[in-house]
């Protein structure tokens, strides 16, 4: 069984290289909550964000190791707040997180 910390750097690996983080802007992602289900055999739910925005990928990481593709991300912003609040960022998490936005505000679901 993976524990918890092994069960978040899966799920933050995955989240940025699902979203071609480069290596030196990974640091941004933290996991910030992460719940053991146990339903026969265990498996994780991650939720990554990162600091300072309201954000969250939500990435279930299986006792075996694997992450599942179908994430969910979530943002309580309306298409307005869009990318007002990125430009502290990075570029590649600023494009990142726009493009998770717009994907939701259409219905788009990974």
């Amino acid at each position: 069984m993976l524990s918890s910390v092994e069960a978040e750097g899966l799920a933050l690996e995955f989240i940025a290289t699902d979203l071609e983080i480069p290596e030196e802007d990974r640091d941004w992602f933290d996991a910030i909550d992460t719940r053991l289900i146990q339903n026969g055999s265990g498996w994780y739910v991650v939720e990554i964000g990162i600091a300072g925005l309201p954000d969250k990928w939500i990435v279930q990481v299986y006792d075996r190791g694997e992450c599942d593709p179908c994430y969910t991300f979530l943002s309580p912003l309306n298409i307005d707040a869009q990318i007002d609040d990125l430009a502290e960022f990075p570029e590649s998490i600023a494009q990142a997180i726009a493009q998770e936005r717009q994907n939701r505000l259409v219905g788009v679901n990974k």
